[in-house]
């Protein structure tokens, strides 16, 4: 089998470069976040909401959003995921490139080993000649890793940027009775001129 080229090698390392800058930009945890009305309401009491959205807690910031907006119209609500401090977001990006680098050699043929002067070990053998079942695995398992990896248990509430609730200090996610509560209390200390008419105090 003939050796790939210089200029075919650097094609495929473009490529996989900008496969995974759509990877990256494509983060469905940041797709379903809904826009932020705040630069178009300016001076409106926001209700923010980091979630972990490899929870599964983006239903029920949906149930809290319906929620809130019902009873408390004046207010914006803003939700993101919330990506965990430290190591654990750089490391699943990395392993993120990685695999996609690694897909790509074993779908174009490429033998990785052979740069580093060392023989092919038994498992690439087996996985250039199983191409879609080593893709497939390798696609879920690097994804159930940085899955892992971002799993952070977030749930963090906070009210015109003060934090009112935070579930990685309490432990779970506030009942909506809890929440309004918060907020009515809340808003009795902000600005006067916010008209709370019709709103249960």
């Amino acid at each position: 089998m003939p050796l790939p080229s210089k200029i075919q090698c650097l094609s495929c390392l473009l490529l996989v470069g900008g496969l995974s800058l759509i990877a990256f930009s494509n983060n469905p945890a940041a797709e379903d976040v809904p826009i932020s009305k705040l630069s178009q309401n300016v001076g409106a009491p926001t209700l923010k909401f980091l979630y972990c959205y490899s929870c599964g807690y983006r239903r029920m910031f949906d149930q809290y959003a319906t929620l809130i907006s019902q009873k408390y119209p004046h207010i914006l609500v803003d939700g993101a995921n919330y990506d965990p401090p430290g190591l654990n977001m750089f490391i699943s990006r990395a392993i993120g490139a990685l695999k996609m680098v690694v897909i790509f050699c074993i779908l174009g043929g490429v033998n990785i080993f052979q740069y580093i002067n060392q023989p092919a070990p038994s498992w690439w053998s087996w996985c250039t000649e199983n191409k879609v079942y080593a893709c497939a695995m390798l696609f879920f398992l690097g994804n159930l890793i940085e899955g892992q990896l971002v799993q952070s248990g977030a749930f963090e509430i906070t009210l015109n940027d003060v934090p009112v609730w935070s579930k990685l200090e309490t432990g779970r996610i506030p009942q909506p009775a809890e929440l309004f509560q918060i907020i009515d209390n809340h808003m009795q200390f902000t600005d006067s001129t916010i008209e709370l008419n019709g709103f249960a105090k």
